[in-house]
């Protein structure tokens, strides 16, 4: 009877450690590097002793299963790689305001009442440089017999910042850029999954160049040894920034608003910077060019319902 009581008791025990780990435990879904997730994840916990869980994924991937745990939410900080995301989980009050004291560095533009730049990326051409073709320097070179059936682009579909670039684009020519769009599909270009959907072929030397892609994960690329550089074109792009906001639904608060500062701090902006990031804060240094070297086109819209015509447009025009 008294080992029944005593294995009762360790049981017990046992239930209240794991209910207390769990209590202490954040959940943060996140697009982009899984390796900066990690990173993240790993410093946090040595500084405060609070575990991170990851899920990691596609912008698409992250909004699905946020959407499908509406009934029993289980994220707490959303990292996302599309800032509309952030614009349209604010419209719909899913968001717990907090601004950080670790973003008095981060532009304005970069932040709001609440969501705010984790780091920051910037769409560009992606060139293989051993392709035979000659160096691009402007989105309409894609267009060159030389490129004919050679170019990929992420789907706008799956990609807001692929989407932004579409918006920014038709922004700064007006309709000289479906005109661009047009010559592009005549000349061969394939729509692609997401980013690195659209990357592989041109790193594999299959196709010679991705038109609009995300920069920091060819940066990484060359930095193993791929053959392939970022182009920039003067005429203009556009950044992505990638909006860090707490869940209002969060049973954690404090330690959500500790890792956002966390993600925020000098130490944390080094981890964005190495993961070939722009960092939000203005104060840490970058290894790449940062928003401030580059033209930007303005993108913004009236609201979803032009981002969807948009794309709507896009699509038409490639399944065609």
């Amino acid at each position: 009877m008294k080992l029944s009581v005593k294995k009762g008791v360790a049981l017990a025990m046992v239930l209240s450690s794991v209910m207390m780990s769990s209590a202490h435990a954040l959940t943060v879904y996140t697009a982009g590097p899984g390796s900066l997730a990690k990173g993240l994840a790993s410093g946090f916990e040595k500084k405060t002793g609070v575990k991170v869980n990851i899920f990691q994924a596609t912008t698409g991937k992250v909004m699905a299963r946020l959407e499908a745990e509406q009934a029993n939410p289980q994220a707490d900080v959303l990292i996302s790689a599309s800032w509309d995301t952030a614009e349209d989980l604010h419209a719909r009050g899913w968001l717990l305001p907090y601004q950080s004291g670790n973003a008095q560095k981060v532009p304005d533009a970069l932040k709001s009442a609440d969501y705010v730049a984790q780091g920051v990326s910037a769409l560009g051409i992606v060139w293989n440089t051993k392709s035979g073709t000659p160096e691009p320097k402007e989105w309409n070179d894609l267009t060159a017999p030389a490129f004919k059936d050679k170019v990929t682009t992420p789907d706008p579909a799956l990609s807001g910042a692929s989407l932004d670039l579409l918006i920014g684009l038709q922004n700064g020519m007006g309709d000289k850029a479906w005109t661009l769009f047009d010559a592009l599909k005549k000349n061969g270009m394939v729509v692609s999954g997401p980013n690195a959907q659209a990357v592989t072929p041109v790193m594999q030397g299959a196709k010679a160049a991705v038109f609009g892609a995300v920069d920091y994960v060819t940066y990484g690329n060359i930095e193993q040894g791929e053959s392939l550089k970022v182009i920039f074109p003067a005429s203009g792009t556009v950044i992505a920034p990638r909006p860090m906001m707490i869940l209002k639904t969060t049973p954690h608060q404090a330690d959500a608003q500790a890792f956002v500062d966390y993600v925020l701090s000098p130490e944390g902006q080094k981890m964005v910077a190495d993961a070939w990031l722009m960092p939000a804060r203005t104060d840490v240094q970058a290894k790449r060019p940062l928003f401030t070297e580059l033209n930007l086109l303005p993108t913004k819209s009236d609201g979803t319902s032009e981002r969807s015509a948009v794309l709507k447009r896009f699509n038409t025009l490639f399944t065609q």
